[in-house]
């Protein structure tokens, strides 16, 4: 069930639910011309928190008065006309794997339920300077990897995952479950997740949102939990392709404690953003993504739709294809190694803290031998270099988001596919370190959202976001916001 778009509804401002159903672009924009203060955004934002969160269960912690304090040092900066950018004085959240000093980080589980952070991530730090107001911390699959949970009690568990604004008995996807939840029910401008095999471009295509995993390198991860160093990626969730930019804009850049990162210049990601597709070359992996026979007939009507209208557009779309493919699932499973590593110790020392379903998964993962991964790092290789050469030929790739829509949440605690068949449409794009962009293509026949996915050349961020943008400003998707009646159990 949806409500219509009141994004430039901003007589009678400020109304809590018209604040809230604004995108990011449209409480920027009204703080910036003084419409609203940051703090009545704030305001209107907490409140909506505290009447829908009980059902939504997006916010492991709320820091009401820190981001209280925070608006009203952004107010006062803007009225002595010291704007730090658009961020400024906009209210957001963080995926719980992203430290903040003072705020308790779980990771979504009970081994770190009372962990408090010294220090800000580069990325807290960064969001701080741009201005941006914290409103608190959400939730997430376990480590970035457990399963769904509605109420927190997925066998040992006391954290819940989010539910769905568009059917709150339906999932979000993960791992990166509240931050798709939140940004989807208007109880923060914007959100941030991480994503290591397609925890942002998941649950941002299951709740209607735009969702972007940046290039590898693009963005640190230090002061981030990590689940797989060689994989994991940070990155915006949000309304609409400009708010998701500005978010991804305001991280990313080289950090010196983070060798991973590029000490490349970032370019301004919206410089072009409506320079339109005219003239360009989109590659569709036909049969990997669309003959699949696990894609759901909505998703694929849908994702139709959407090419014929960039071909409408004036781009052209040609069938691209690699057999190594066909080798992906087992190339990524294999490189979970590497989140056992880092919870060795302490899976040893209180394994009674990890979720059965979790915990199983490592044990499977600490399984994997030297020759596992010298194969599988060599496939990876052999999977980047064929990418690359299908993308000398094309601006971009273009397929089906996910392969279906959002489904009921799990009943068993402990059975999990290691390899969900929505991964195939995401690990992809983790393994050679693309930009990958989810944008909403439409709905299903149930009324959840369906999306395309946009993925690009390295360090071309800003192509992808353009291509989104293209076909996102000639579909009404981005302006349907889930209604609130609905939020009943």
């Amino acid at each position: 069930m949806s409500s219509p778009n009141r994004s430039d509804s901003l007589p009678g401002l400020p109304a809590t639910d018209v604040i809230t159903d604004l995108d990011l672009r449209g409480v920027s924009n009204a703080i910036q011309a003084g419409t609203i203060s940051s703090v009545e955004a704030t305001e209107a934002y907490l409140k909506r928190i505290e009447q829908h969160d009980g059902v939504i269960q997006s916010y492991v912690t709320v820091i009401a008065d820190l981001a209280l304090e925070q608006a009203r040092r952004a107010d006062a900066e803007l009225a002595r006309g010291e704007s730090r950018g658009p961020l400024h004085g906009v209210p957001i959240a963080l995926k719980d794997l992203i430290a903040v000093a003072g705020v308790r980080m779980t990771g979504g589980s009970q081994v770190l339920a009372n962990y408090v952070p010294t220090e800000h991530s580069p990325i807290a730090t960064k969001l701080a300077e741009a201005g941006a107001i914290l409103l608190g911390k959400l939730t997430m699959h376990e480590f970035a990897f457990g399963r769904s949970a509605a109420d927190g009690n997925m066998e040992t568990g006391p954290f819940p995952t989010g539910r769905n604004p568009w059917n709150v008995e339906r999932v979000t996807a993960g791992s990166s479950s509240g931050s798709g939840a939140a940004a989807a029910a208007g109880l923060c401008a914007g959100a941030l997740g991480s994503d290591t095999g397609g925890s942002i471009r998941g649950p941002a295509a299951m709740c209607g949102l735009v969702g972007f995993k940046p290039t590898y390198g693009l963005v640190t991860r230090r002061g981030c939990l990590p689940q797989c160093w060689s994989l994991d990626h940070v990155g915006p969730m949000t309304r609409g392709v400009w708010d998701a930019a500005i978010m991804l804009q305001a991280i990313a850049g080289h950090d010196p404690g983070d060798a991973s990162t590029s000490s490349a210049h970032v370019p301004n990601l919206t410089r072009n953003l409506e320079s339109g597709v005219r003239g360009m070359r989109f590659g569709l992996p036909r049969r990997y993504y669309v003959d699949w026979p696990g894609l759901h007939p909505d998703v694929k009507a849908a994702a139709f739709a959407a090419f014929a209208e960039l071909e409408r557009q004036g781009a052209r779309i040609v069938d691209v294809d690699t057999p190594t493919l066909d080798v992906t699932q087992a190339i990524w499973g294999a490189m979970l190694a590497e989140m056992y590593e880092y919870h060795r110790e302490t899976i040893r020392e209180q394994p009674q803290n990890y979720r059965v379903a979790t915990r199983l998964l490592m044990m499977a993962s600490a399984l994997r031998s030297a020759a596992d991964l010298l194969r599988a790092q060599r496939l990876r290789a052999r999977l980047a270099r064929e990418i690359a050469e299908i993308l000398q030929g094309v601006d971009a790739l273009i397929f089906p988001g996910q392969a279906e829509p959002a489904g009921p949440f799990p009943t068993d605690p402990i059975a999990k596919e290691l390899l969900r068949p929505t991964s195939r449409y995401t690990n992809v794009w983790n393994l050679v370190g693309l930009p990958a962009c989810v944008v909403p293509s439409g709905f299903s026949q149930e009324g959840l959202p369906v999306s395309i996915q946009i993925v690009g050349k390295p360090f071309d961020d800003a192509t992808v976001f353009r291509i989104a943008r293209a076909y996102e400003r000639a579909t009404p998707w981005h302006t349907r916001r889930p209604d609130p009646a609905g939020w009943k159990l």
